[in-house]
Formats: C-alpha cells, sequence, structure tokens
C-alpha cells in the first residue's frame, strides 16, 4: 500500500464552498423556481436526484446561493445533520449549512470521496464545535485527511460499492412505484368511485388501539431481537418501517414483561402522536415494539389495507388535530372519532387482493435492500484502510 497518500480534501478538490438561502420573504427567489435547492435535512448519506425546493435565477445572481456541480460530495454541517453525506446526481444549489465539494477529476473519484467520508462519519462528527449545536465548518472540512489509492484503485472500489447502492436505489424505486398503485387504485375505485351513499363508522369502533405511552422503558443502543420503533423510522410516503434508524431496544424479559398494551402485529398501522405528527407506516414484518409517542392501530371490523389507504387519504385533515404548545401532539381521544366510510364490501376484496400482493412485494424488497445494506456497511471499512483489495 506504499502507493496510498494522506492527503487533505482541499488537495484533491477543485472547488468547496458553502452555499446560501436566498431570503425566503422575496417570493420572486423561489415561485416557479427551476433550481433545484438542498436542504441539510435532505442529505442522508444518499444520492440526491431531486429536491423538495426549488429557487430562481434571480436568487442566484441576487444572493450567496451558487450551482453546484453534478457529481459533487455534500457534506451537511450543522446540529443533528452534521457529517451526514450526500452526492448530488443532479445540478442544484443548496442552503449555507452544506459544504459542497467538487472533487479534481484527475486525482480524485467522486464516488470513492463519498464512500471515504461515509466511512469517517464519527470522526468527521467529533470535529464538530458549538455550544447549542454541533457545528462543522468549510474549513475544517477541507483539512480533514483521506487516504487515498491511485486513481484506477479508487474506481474499483468505487465499482464494488456503487454496484450495491445501484441495487438499493432499484428496490427503492420499486417500492415507490408499488406505494403509487397502491395509492392510485385506492383513489380510483373509493373516490372517483365513490358511492353516492356510503355509511359512515367512527375509528373507535373498528380498531383496537395498542397504547403503551406514558413512561419509557430500559433500553440499550446495543441491538437485540427487540427494537423499539420511534417517529423517526416511520417512512413518509412509503408504509415500510424503516429499522435502520432504529437506535433503542430492549432485552428479552423487559419485551415479555414492560408493555402493558402488548406490541404491534403483522398489519397493524402505526401513527405517531407526538412531533412529526400523523406519520404512519405498516407492520409488513412483525418485529419490534413501541413506546413514547407512537400508537398502534389494529384493524378487527375493517380491512387494514383500506384503513391504511383511508387515513394516508386525510393525513394533512389529521394533523390539523394538533393541540400542542411547545410540539405537535394529538389526542388518541380525537384520533378514534375520526368517520370511516365503509364501502361495498366486494370492492373492498377486490382492493385487498391487490393491495396485499402490492405488500408482499414491498416487503420481499425492503429485506433485500436491509441485506445489500448490511453488505455494503461491512465491506466499507475494509476496502477503505486496504484490509480487502480489489484486484
Amino acid at each position: 500500500m506504499s502507493e496510498w497518500k494522506e492527503l487533505s480534501i482541499s488537495e484533491i478538490s477543485s472547488r468547496i464552498t458553502s452555499g446560501g438561502t436566498p431570503r425566503t420573504s422575496r417570493t420572486d427567489y423561489y415561485a416557479n423556481g427551476n433550481i433545484p435547492w438542498l436542504k441539510t435535512q435532505e442529505i442522508n448519506f444518499n444520492r440526491i436526484w431531486g429536491t423538495e425546493t426549488h429557487i430562481t435565477d434571480k436568487a442566484i445572481s441576487e444572493s450567496s446561493a451558487k450551482i453546484i456541480e453534478k457529481d459533487s460530495v455534500i457534506i451537511a454541517m450543522y446540529g443533528v445533520t452534521a457529517g451526514k453525506v450526500a452526492i448530488n446526481k443532479i445540478e442544484l444549489s443548496t442552503n449555507q449549512a452544506c459544504c459542497n465539494i467538487t472533487p479534481n477529476r484527475n486525482i480524485c473519484d467522486y464516488r470513492y470521496l463519498y464512500y471515504y467520508i461515509c466511512s469517517q462519519y464519527d470522526e468527521l462528527v467529533n470535529l464538530s464545535t458549538g455550544a447549542a449545536q454541533q457545528n462543522l465548518s468549510v474549513g475544517v472540512i477541507s483539512e480533514f485527511q483521506i487516504t487515498l489509492p491511485p486513481l484506477i484503485e479508487q474506481e474499483r472500489i468505487a465499482e464494488v460499492l456503487s454496484s450495491l447502492d445501484d441495487k438499493i436505489d432499484l428496490l427503492q424505486r420499486q417500492n415507490k412505484t408499488l406505494e403509487e398503485i397502491a395509492e392510485t387504485l385506492f383513489r380510483q375505485w373509493f373516490v372517483e368511485e365513490a358511492e353516492d351513499e356510503c355509511k359512515k363508522i367512527t375509528l373507535g369502533e373498528l380498531v383496537k388501539v395498542i397504547d403503551n405511552r406514558g413512561k419509557t422503558p430500559a433500553f440499550t443502543e446495543t441491538k437485540t431481537d427487540y427494537p423499539i420503533i420511534e417517529v423517526n423510522a416511520l417512512n413518509g410516503k412509503n408504509r415500510y418501517i424503516d429499522y435502520s434508524l432504529i437506535k433503542k431496544y430492549v432485552d428479552e424479559h423487559t419485551y415479555n414483561n414492560w408493555f402493558r398494551a402488548g406490541h404491534p402485529k403483522l398489519n397493524d398501522i402505526l401513527f405517531s402522536t407526538v412531533g412529526s405528527i400523523g406519520e404512519m407506516s405498516m407492520m409488513l414484518n412483525p418485529a419490534g415494539t413501541i413506546a413514547q409517542n407512537i400508537v398502534a392501530i389494529r384493524a378487527e371490523k375493517i380491512s387494514p389495507y383500506y384503513l391504511y389507504q383511508y387515513l394516508m387519504s386525510i393525513q394533512d385533515e389529521i394533523k390539523e388535530f394538533d393541540i400542542g404548545s411547545v410540539q405537535p401532539s394529538i389526542k388518541v381521544t380525537h384520533l378514534i372519532k375520526i368517520e370511516i366510510p365503509i364501502p361495498d364490501s366486494k370492492k373492498v376484496n377486490m382492493f385487498d387482493n391487490q393491495a396485499k400482493d402490492i405488500c408482499n412485494k414491498i416487503s420481499v424488497n425492503y429485506n433485500q435492500i436491509q441485506k445489500l445494506e448490511s453488505l455494503r456497511d461491512t465491506l466499507l471499512p475494509k476496502l477503505m484502510s486496504g484490509d480487502i483489495r480489489v484486484k
């Protein structure tokens, strides 16, 4: 490994810069914008194919925001996201909390740099400073040392790891498409072709609520077979639970004896009641339990697939039940008063048959994603240290 070198990020980069935030009070900086604008919340060891917000050409010319070249490496610098990294697969701009690195292509493969920084996450976080929150800076990142093999070996290492991420991306896109199919079927059958007169029953009459809130069990961050599912693991528009984000676990004795209301089961709907309220996922894989800030809704007199899709369709309305003063929160007593339309049973059965197949495929894909992520994370430090060489 004598040909491997220790170089700072500044030495292998053609450009390092932070981004900028155009004034939010200027609607002409945002309205009908066509330039993707990245926030640090969107950085999570991932590839960026699009952003939540767009800005205008005028915003670029009149603010500190700037265009960042495609295939740059972007590191979040502030707060809880500090040290997280992404690759932008599109030309974009970023806020000021992003450090944007465009590698010198003659020296450094951008994919290798991305994976190397992924492998050094803890070291980067340890360099953070600040009393109120942990922050990095462009200067600190610029001086960060990386171990750099010859370019051809960088490319081979990057190919191995990228091939795994390519497969993960494909499976994630498949799951997104499956979710969209389920939503489309629901909308067609139960919204566009809705019955004129449809009986409505309150949620409380149709389900059982599993509620372990009130106290927090003794937990460990060491992985066990009994994860505690928290709000961050509920996956937005995707119904599967992201177990890779779980940080708390309990032992077998606590799992069997502490949780007074029991545990969620297959096809239960998990619902967040505090913080990011109204987030929902489905127990496609009956593993884990719930405590604070989440309840499980168990469909007993209604299809769980239909119920999940209906609750997702009124998610924005549900969030308006917020009663929190310090942070958003929803009362379960308010939740169970929601009226659920009960369509024709034949149509619900038809939807169930489709939705069940969709959920099974999503579950298979997600299990495969977890295996690929585990393999990638095992190989990553070994490849970056030279313990495993790619011929």
